[in-house]
């Protein structure tokens, strides 16, 4: 659970350091919806970049930014319509875009949910203690800005393999980078190191956000209001609203299928992950090419007795799509195929972890034989923008991308794809898939098993984490009263 409990000192240190750096918190209430913004600090977004360290884009957390680099405001949430002619499923799949945040992917948002409860209580202490962010790229890359913004000693911490521009950009951003051992599936070597840091200097405060609820709360709030206005929005009459397909990672942006169920109860939330690491289907291990989803753990904040599918997706086919959806004779190929030219150009809205979202949306449409009036959603995390170099190590390994590649590729990992290594999860499947929470979060870094059990058995659990947002949404409007001078209200 979340500890809100005042630190007075930690509290002042804060105050006095987002004074002196000229820092505004926004509340959920504001990410939900820029409305709420005060018109003063609306003004002053004209004027910076969306990607410009700057402390009023902490605002620009939000699904409603205009998609613009520079100085654009708040709109309808951003999203895409997948057609039947790339899909071929007759079902509409809708899918939130995370590019338009600051830093290009939504994970801004995590690490933002995970540091602002600690700032605002005081627990987290600008002038003293460091931040670690363990990660497999993008949620250290929003912890590395967000530290630059409080002027925090930012610790970044992630494998090895993955994509050279998020090394590039963390270099530029944060105070040490830390690669370990392995690649996107190695998780553990990342608590590893996470432990050692501590053991190191007690003042390195780890914000992990595979077992910080701050992660869970963002997606719950922001990411479940989001995407109940794209449905509101989008659907019409008739339309049925089916269900959320969301490859797992940290497993925080899923905690909006626990918002939606509230909504909507007879949806259904698939999880998804590389068959080449098929931990939720079959407690199974490997390595995987699908940046930005991580393994061989089930995360501490994932709410297992939600989920209701297991879709495991070939990363062979999401680094095939990756070219067939970027390169100019697969864009060709696609509009050949009758796939409107406005969204071939947009297909770079769609990085690693975008596409198998995408795959797995279109294997769910295919297990259930959806039809025209059935909607899906699921969420883009990121861009292309953040795996350029690995396009140039494909067209440097495989050579240049030709129209009978892009021919196999379309037919084989779009219109081709199966229904196999889909689960539908029965009680005793979701039960499995929480107990190994245990050896994780028990027998490795050292959770209490009795609130483990409680995540299972509990029907409070969830819900009192949940309440917690207005909570911290007053802590925030205090923290930023007494930024300004203002005395508590």
């Amino acid at each position: 659970m979340m500890d809100l409990t005042i630190d007075p000192v930690g509290l002042e240190h804060a105050v006095q350091r987002a004074r002196e750096r000229n820092l505004i918190l926004p509340t959920f209430a504001q990410m939900q919806n820029p409305d709420l913004i005060p018109p003063e600090i609306k003004e002053e977004l004209r004027n910076i970049g969306l990607w410009e360290v700057h402390p009023r884009n902490l605002f620009r957390i939000t699904w409603h930014n205009e998609p613009t680099p520079h100085g654009g405001g708040f709109g309808p949430v951003n999203m895409l319509e997948f057609p039947s002619e790339l899909t071929g499923v007759p079902a509409r799949i809708l899918a939130l875009v995370g590019k338009w945040f600051p830093t290009g992917a939504h994970k801004v948002g995590a690490a933002y949910g995970v540091l602002a409860p600690r700032l605002v209580t005081g627990q987290f202490d600008p002038t003293r203690h460091k931040a670690a962010w363990p990660s497999t790229g993008n949620y250290c890359r929003g912890g590395a800005f967000d530290s630059r913004l409080l002027g925090v000693h930012s610790i970044a911490i992630l494998p090895e393999g993955m994509s050279q521009e998020r090394f590039e950009w963390l270099a530029n951003m944060a105070d040490e980078v830390i690669k370990t051992p392995g690649t996107e599936a190695n998780v553990k070597e990342i608590f590893d190191k996470c432990k050692e840091l501590q053991a190191q200097d007690p003042d390195v405060v780890i914000l992990n956000q595979f077992d910080d609820f701050g992660n869970y709360l963002w997606h719950f709030a922001v990411t479940g209001r989001a995407m109940e206005e794209v449905l509101d929005t989008h659907m019409r009459p008739g339309d049925v609203f089916r269900g959320l397909c969301l490859t797992t990672g940290s497993a925080g942006t899923i905690a909006s299928g626990d918002y939606l169920k509230g909504l909507f109860p007879e949806m259904k939330v698939a999880a998804g992950e590389a068959l080449q690491v098929p931990t939720l289907l079959m407690n199974g291990y490997g390595e995987h090419r699908i940046e930005g989803i991580g393994d061989k753990h089930v995360p501490w904040i994932h709410n297992v007795r939600n989920t209701d599918l297991v879709i495991d997706i070939d990363d062979e086919a999401v680094v095939r799509l990756a070219r067939l959806f970027n390169e100019p004779v697969g864009r060709a190929y696609l509009v050949r195929q009758g796939v409107p030219q406005g969204l071939v150009q947009q297909l770079d809205l769609l990085g690693f972890s975008g596409i198998a979202n995408l795959i797995m949306s279109i294997k769910f449409a295919k297990y259930f034989e959806l039809g025209p009036q059935d909607v899906v959603l699921t969420v883009l995390t990121d861009s292309m923008e953040l795996y350029q170099s690995r396009l140039r190590e494909m067209r440097e390994a495989y050579g240049e991308y030709t129209e009978q590649d892009a021919a196999a590729d379309f037919a084989r990992y779009l219109q081709g794809l199966t229904t196999d290594y889909v689960l539908e999860l029965r009680y005793p499947d979701r039960k499995r898939i929480h107990n190994l929470k245990y050896f994780t979060w028990v027998e490795q870094q050292g959770k209490n098993v009795r609130e483990l059990d409680a995540q299972w058995a509990d029907p409070t659990y969830w819900k009192r984490i949940q309440d917690l947002v207005p909570e911290i949404d007053a802590l925030i409007e205090e923290f930023n009263a007494r930024v300004r001078g203002a005395s508590f209200v």
